[in-house]
């Protein structure tokens, strides 16, 4: 039998977007070390601030510890890094704590992709589902296609509704309805896409918040009285003189 020498051809590791993950080089060029630094100082946050945060994600580390991090004598171990992006709200830890990485997406994409999120996660039809031993129970719950809104009005059609399932704990006793806001101008307690609940009524009090429909419009507006201008009060008044 004839023997014949083979060659070994190497699986090339993979890469993205063109570029290949070292993780040697990364670690000799502290990438880790200055991101988390770098997160820190555009935070505003201490050392000792930081340290403290940790402590509510199950890391115990002193300002030393931290230090050695930032300056590249250690690394956090994988919790320790993933205790870090939850401290620090970062839900892409690759982009964050990457030195070569690349987005798919610039900055106008990524924004669009947010805003796309954050519209899905409003209709309350994407939450994922409990596991198993979650007890957590659901109702349905009627909600308007159309928004109604916080700025210059839209038009609320009330036999526009469809049946939307959400924790029962989210979802206030009172409520009949709920309503997409469409608009920003009573940020930071509304938000564009929110379902806020409503509780059919015929009155409110002074300073409660209510959805109010006039000339088919509606809008969520903070309830007020006062004198209407003088320039105005002929619209104000009924056929005996009375406001």
């Amino acid at each position: 039998m004839n023997s014949q020498k083979t060659t070994v051809i190497p699986f090339p590791a993979p890469s993205k977007n063109g570029v290949r993950y070292s993780a040697e080089t990364e670690k000799q060029n502290n990438v880790i070390g200055t991101r988390l630094s770098e997160e820190l100082k555009n935070r505003k946050l201490s050392k000792k601030e930081f340290c403290t945060t940790l402590k509510d994600f199950g890391v115990d580390v002193s300002q030393s510890a931290l230090g050695k991090w930032t300056n590249g004598l250690t690394v956090p171990n994988a919790y320790q890094l993933l205790a870090i992006c939850y401290a620090l709200d970062l839900e892409d830890g690759l982009a964050a704590f990457t030195g070569e990485h690349t987005p798919l997406l610039n900055e106008v994409g990524a924004e669009k992709v947010r805003a796309y999120r954050e519209d899905l996660i409003a209709t309350g039809k994407y939450n994922p589902m409990p596991t198993p031993t979650n007890t957590i129970r659901y109702i349905d719950k009627p909600v308007s296609n159309l928004r109604v809104s916080a700025g210059t009005g839209s038009f609320l059609d009330e036999d526009n509704f469809e049946m939307v399932s959400f924790p029962e704990n989210a979802v206030p006793a009172e409520a009949d309805f709920g309503v997409r806001v469409s608009g920003n101008s009573m940020e930071p307690v509304y938000h564009d896409g929110q379902i806020v609940w409503v509780e059919r009524c015929e009155t409110l009090s002074i300073g409660q918040v209510g959805v109010f429909v006039y000339d088919g419009e509606g809008y969520l507006k903070s309830y007020g009285e006062r004198e209407p201008d003088e320039s105005d009060r002929d619209a104000f008044t009924d056929s005996y003189g009375r406001l």
